[in-house]
Order: structure tokens, then C-alpha cells, then sequence
């Protein structure tokens, strides 16, 4: 079974940072590329990252860009997200996911309050 295990939320304060990870089993995580979402109160969820299945390509929207940075570590099938300069308007709940295949994991909440 597809399983995907989010961690690394939590709360900070505007300008802080974040590393969230993403342990990936039940697949070839090498042979897939993967996504980060994230999904704010009252909101839907939204794409904001992507990186290619060997690392080599990445995209971004453009309201991370600069600020979050996605890797992966096949070795280890696990996906990352740093996030630095984080904002309020970041607060939403971050999910990972390859776009070949059908699951999701739980999530993991971010918080960013004075």
C-alpha cells in the first residue's frame, strides 16, 4: 500500500523556518516524481511544489518561490520542503504526494502568528 508520512510542522513566528519531510513506502519513490500541497483554513487544496524523479527539475508557485526549497533523497525515499521567511498567509496544513499514484498522508499543520 501507497503510504505517505508527513512531520516537521509546527509553529513559528513570521521570518522563521521549517524542514518538513515526507517517508514515502509502498512504491518506487525513485521512479516518481513528487508534489507538496497545502491546504489553509476555508481553502482548498492548493499545488505549490514539485520535484522531478531524479531531483534534477523543480517548479514552483510563485508566492514560495525563493523562499521554500524541495529535495528528495532517494536513498532514503523521503521528500523535503525547507521553508524559510515563512508568513502568515503560509498557515495551512502541508501534504505530500506523487502525481502517478492515488494516496495521501495525514498532513502536517504549520503554523506562522505573531
Amino acid at each position: 500500500q501507497v503510504q505517505l508520512v508527513e512531520s516537521g510542522g509546527g509553529s513559528v513566528q513570521p521570518g522563521g523556518s521549517l524542514r518538513l519531510s515526507c517517508e514515502a513506502s509502498g512504491f518506487t519513490f525513485s521512479e516518481n516524481d513528487m508534489n507538496w500541497y497545502r491546504q489553509a483554513p476555508g481553502k482548498e487544496r492548493d499545488f505549490i511544489a514539485r520535484i522531478s524523479d531524479t531531483g534534477d527539475s523543480t517548479v514552483y508557485i510563485d508566492s514560495v518561490k525563493g523562499r521554500f526549497t524541495i529535495s528528495r533523497d532517494n536513498a532514503k525515499a523521503t521528500l523535503y520542503l525547507q521553508m524559510n521567511n515563512l508568513k502568515p498567509e503560509d498557515t495551512a496544513r502541508y501534504y505530500c504526494k506523487a502525481p502517478a499514484l492515488v494516496g495521501w498522508g495525514q498532513g502536517t499543520q504549520v503554523t506562522v502568528s505573531t
